[in-house]
């Protein structure tokens, strides 16, 4: 999720460090846009076990039905040669209103130009300012594409990858346009996890989840709804967002992430470039990484933090 995220002030003291204690602690994956040289040096550390790499939609399907695995393969590679794990967050959506992440070929009014640009300010409703672009998953001639994509890459790569997670379900469209329903974003976003679902067998299936753009604070039960769902289908689920008692997150994904935490078959989290800023209220430090790793393990209870390259405990000396 974009933009500030807002701590609990105040606190005494750190409640999740006594809660879980049994939990073994979550592995350690890096978190990267690409295996640049950087990434890949780091595989090496002892204490890695793998890499979430992002790959657009676009990248992976170049013309309709044409699709090309040529870089996920590569990368399977780069990380085996290393005795690591490759895992794939499937990119659908941008942050970047220079990037669109969908086909060309959906560009036509057969699919009603395929994307919908989104907004990533504080006031999008008065102010509009365009920030990204998603796929229009409401969409049903879109959604089709979608799946026959999961279906491919399920097809070329199933148990070759550790993972696969789809993008966040935080957005903010204009809800006027491009036949937009929150209604039909939701069911539409839990039909493409299940079919994700249905054709990976061997590779777990991720559904990363903040919020949904009508279920602020679990509003109309969204996420009961959507956590009930991922645990009937066999859907793990995450976040692309880890700070500790960020208060935002305690009012939508982070309960659900603790109470599902053994009714899934795995939970994940990430520590991105941004989480990296935030400050512990009781310190008023960035967070450490003993600090994420505690809340990951005794809160949330997730398997596994994907961790920018840039973290601070990265540039040490393998463990």
């Amino acid at each position: 999720m974009q933009g500030p995220l807002l701590l609990v002030a105040g606190l005494a003291a750190l409640p999740w460090a006594y809660s879980m204690k049994t939990l073994a602690p979550p592995a350690n994956w890096l978190y990267t846009s690409e295996l640049h040289d950087t990434a890949v040096k780091l595989l090496n550390r002892s204490d890695i076990a793998g890499a979430q790499v992002l790959y657009s939609w676009k990248s992976l399907e170049r013309g309709k039905d044409q699709y090309d695995f040529s870089r996920i393969q590569g990368d399977i590679a780069t990380a085996k040669a290393r005795g690591k794990k490759l895992w794939v967050q499937l990119q659908d959506r941008s942050f970047d209103k220079s990037i669109d992440p969908v086909p060309r070929y959906l560009k036509v009014p057969y699919y009603n130009n395929g994307s919908a640009q989104t907004c990533d300010g504080n006031n999008c409703t008065a102010n509009f300012v365009v920030g990204g672009h998603v796929a229009q998953h409401w969409n049903p001639r879109v959604r089709e594409r979608f799946q026959a994509l999961l279906t491919a890459m399920a097809r070329e790569l199933d148990g070759s990858l550790y993972g696969i997670n789809l993008a966040e379900t935080a957005i903010e469209v204009d809800s006027k346009k491009d036949n937009y329903t929150d209604a039909g974003y939701f069911y539409g976003e839990l039909e493409n996890a299940r079919h994700a679902a249905s054709v990976f067998n061997k590779t777990f299936v991720v559904q990363y989840v903040n919020f949904w753009p009508d279920g602020w604070a679990n509003a109309k039960g969204r996420l009961d709804e959507s956590f009930d769902f991922y645990a009937k289908h066999g859907i793990g689920a995450g976040g692309p967002d880890l700070i500790p008692e960020a208060e935002n997150q305690l009012k939508n994904s982070y309960p659900f992430l603790r109470r599902y935490r053994t009714k899934l078959p795995i939970s994940v989290v990430a520590v991105q470039e941004p989480d990296l800023k935030a400050t512990n209220p009781h310190t008023n430090a960035p967070f450490t990484k003993k600090e994420f790793v505690d809340y990951a393990t005794n809160y949330l209870g997730v398997k596994i933090i994907f961790w920018a390259t840039s973290s601070p405990w990265l540039k040490s000396n393998a463990a």
